[in-house]
């Protein structure tokens, strides 16, 4: 596909639909708004499979897909929180932990009890000074549409010339808002670039430095 064919709308509109959809929003984004994902982008299923014995369970197919698609892109996965490596995944409490904040105020994770499911719900545990409150609380319906928001998240805060400082109450003019995709987000298209809003803070990206200097 040609990055110039990319629908964003479309594209977010149907990754929530299911893990096809995730894959497909992922593969575009990354070619649309930095590189294409090409071999070496992902984990094999080699180190998949040692994960696995590793821990002694399987992991669902949606967390597979996602790890050997893009796992390595550390663009896609690590540029604010942190996707963990297959062989640094393990259990917290009833729970597989994929992910940590930055400075592990949170972990995100799947109940053991949900991980025969193909595209099984997330999970997010705050850290909390009382250790005996913290919960693990629901995050998104999917893993795939969990690890989609990831892509798009982490990119929108790469720090590079690229990125754009932006006031969440004065938005670009002419960009539009996009389809709802992540609990707490808001995201909006203009010209060759992408707005992310959260919590009252807002990030910019552009696809071109032209694009940047003209923001």
């Amino acid at each position: 596909m040609d990055d110039t064919d990319f629908d964003m709308r479309a594209a977010m509109a149907e990754s929530v639909r299911g893990r096809e959809g995730a894959w497909a929003l992922v593969e575009g984004f990354a070619a649309h708004w930095g590189q294409p994902l090409g071999p070496g982008a992902g984990f094999t299923d080699a180190e998949l499979d040692a994960a696995e014995t590793r821990l002694g369970l399987r992991l669902p197919a949606a967390l597979r897909e996602a790890y050997r698609l893009f796992g390595r892109r550390a663009d896609l996965t690590s540029n604010q929180d942190v996707l963990l490596t297959p062989d640094e995944l393990y259990v917290l409490d009833g729970a597989l932990v994929y992910r940590a904040e930055n400075q592990g105020c949170a972990h995100w994770g799947v109940l053991l009890e949900e991980l025969g499911r193909e595209d099984p719900p997330t999970v997010v545990r705050p850290d909390l000074f009382d250790k005996s409150e913290e919960r693990w609380e629901p995050w998104e319906e999917r893993f795939s549409t969990a690890a989609a928001v990831m892509a798009l998240y982490e990119k929108a805060l790469e720090d590079d010339d690229l990125s754009l400082e932006l006031d969440p109450e004065e938005l670009p003019e002419g960009v539009e808002e996009l389809p709802p995709l992540g609990r707490g987000l808001r995201w909006y298209l203009g010209r060759d670039v992408l707005v992310m809003v959260m919590e009252g803070f807002a990030v910019g990206r552009a696809r071109t430095e032209q694009a940047a200097e003209d923001f």
